[in-house]
């Protein structure tokens, strides 16, 4: 029988691993008609095929009649039942799915070159807010008037898998990511000036891990040793630096590596401490520079995906939504390596959006329609994996 797109696109969730993260938080218990899999695909559904609303995807599934049950979906569909569980069911069940696709996405990319010749993994952080309605999320509060939720990341650099997220209020401070990050030795962290804590950075040092920290060209430092530099390529200075202020230099004794540098172009002022000493001193603008992919990523994600208007109001809910769309977006990353398609991941997902019900092989739809959604596409459109 020949099998939907959509039910192709869900056969890469690793689903003994998804009945395990169910199993942990009690997700079916006491569950006859409506389980987490039959959640998971209509929210998958909803994020795949740009569904505004409940009630529009309620409207949309029930169209579908005996193609539900080819889907994958058993239970049901109301948009109640859909509501109660985005609030009731536990949202670290769909954080915990994520995990595996992470692990697999990063190794299908891990061939992918940067800009720069870098044999380590290299991390961009950063965090991105999305504006709230206070008076129907209360919980999220930023200031009295505004809600706002913060969406920290780390994302590879890579293939530009995010491989951790933490969702918080609009109050958290980003540099407070780094106290839950899971740190990795060997490998370089690119942040801006939200992380700035010398006593979080001392720790990303003993953990034998390298940091490259954009700071303030007023932070005071005491100059050690001077390195030459090419200043026909906006380098001002190469210097081994310790603080001279009292706090500073007791959360982080050691030497930094200071680096000033001007954009030829734009002429911005940038300077960075780092604790990696072996790096050319012109690596350390061109590798900063790769940070610009996160800012494209979470661009991306709210051009592309249902991540700044929910289908819920609670806490629970809305982190339910942002991580199944995560895991919608690694799947479709997934995907396009696995069928080894050269096209950006925007048009693949164009394509599905149109396609999840076709009844045919899905490397066959994809090829079919990529030439059309091509040819009219909006040359505004943010690209991933581009071509």
């Amino acid at each position: 029988m020949p099998r939907t797109v959509f039910s192709q696109i869900l056969d890469y969730l690793p689903n003994w691993h998804f009945r395990r993260c169910v199993n942990r938080y009690q997700g079916d218990r006491r569950i006859h008609t409506f389980s987490c899999m039959d959640q998971f695909t209509c929210m998958a559904f909803a994020q795949l095929s740009c569904r505004e609303s409940l009630r529009d995807i309620e409207a949309t599934l029930r169209a579908l009649g005996p193609k539900l049950y080819r889907m994958g979906i058993r239970g049901k569909i109301s948009r109640s039942t859909i509501a109660d569980a985005n609030e009731q069911r536990d949202w670290r069940i769909y954080a915990d799915l994520a995990q595996p696709l992470i692990r697999r996405a990063r190794v299908l990319y891990a061939d992918e070159k940067l800009a720069v010749d870098l044999d380590a993994t290299a991390y961009a952080l950063d965090t991105t807010a999305i504006d709230l309605s206070l008076s129907l999320f209360p919980w999220a509060k930023f200031t009295r008037q505004y809600g706002s939720l913060r969406l920290h990341t780390q994302m590879d650099l890579r293939g530009r898998i995010p491989t951790f997220i933490s969702i918080t209020d609009g109050k958290s401070q980003d540099k407070r990511l780094l106290d839950i990050l899971p740190l990795e030795a060997g490998a370089f962290y690119l942040m801006d000036r939200g992380y700035v804590d010398y006593k979080r950075m001392y720790r990303i040092h003993r953990a034998g891990a390298f940091f490259i920290l954009r700071v303030s060209k007023n932070t005071s430092t005491k100059r050690i040793d001077s390195r030459p530099v090419e200043k026909s390529l906006g380098l001002l200075a190469d210097q081994t630096v310790s603080f001279v202020d009292y706090y500073s230099k007791k959360r982080y004794p050691d030497y930094v590596r200071r680096i000033n540098y001007t954009d030829p172009e734009s002429e911005t002022p940038f300077v960075w401490l780092t604790n990696n000493f072996d790096l050319p001193s012109e690596t350390i603008p061109e590798l900063y520079r790769q940070r610009w992919s996160i800012e494209v990523f979470f661009k991306w994600i709210k051009q592309n995906l249902r991540i700044k208007t929910f289908y819920g109001t609670s806490a629970n809910a809305v982190k339910t939504q942002i991580w199944i769309s995560i895991t919608v977006y690694l799947l479709v990353a997934i995907l396009k390596k696995d069928l080894k398609l050269d096209h950006s991941l925007m048009t693949i997902l164009q394509i599905l959006s149109v396609t999840l019900f076709e009844e045919s092989p899905i490397l066959q739809v994809l090829n079919a329609n990529i030439d059309r959604v091509e040819n009219t596409s909006c040359g505004k459109q943010l690209e991933l994996f581009d071509s």
